[in-house]
């Protein structure tokens, strides 16, 4: 049941989304026991958003997921979504922040695992 908030500055058409969607869906495989078949993607782009003061491209990621923490693949989640904004909306690595939370508590289909 994980969720990716992508939050950007950099304004986003179809085939950029549709790739981010796809992208993110195999990435997400870093976490042991998810999948794409859970994921949900949210890409908000085009947003007054500023890193260190300065509006050159650049993104905030939340990555919400269902479970416990896992920083060892956290860290190989954080390199491949750098690695696929970088490739493809152009920001750069060092323009990206990823935040992790996790949840005990999770609610779909009017219930909660």
């Amino acid at each position: 049941m994980p969720f990716i908030n992508l939050k950007t500055n950099v304004i986003t058409d179809n085939a950029q989304n549709t790739a981010l969607k796809t992208a993110f869906g195999k990435a997400i495989e870093a976490i042991p026991g998810k999948s794409e078949d859970w994921l949900m993607v949210a890409i908000d782009d085009g947003l007054n958003l500023y890193f260190k003061g300065d509006p050159a491209p650049c993104a905030m990621v939340e990555v919400s997921v269902f479970g416990t923490e896992n920083s060892a693949a956290y860290n190989v989640l954080t390199r491949k979504i750098c690695d696929i904004l970088n490739e493809t909306l152009d920001i750069q690595k060092s323009r990206v922040y990823v935040k992790y939370e996790t949840t005990k508590d999770w609610g779909w289909n009017g219930g909660n695992f």
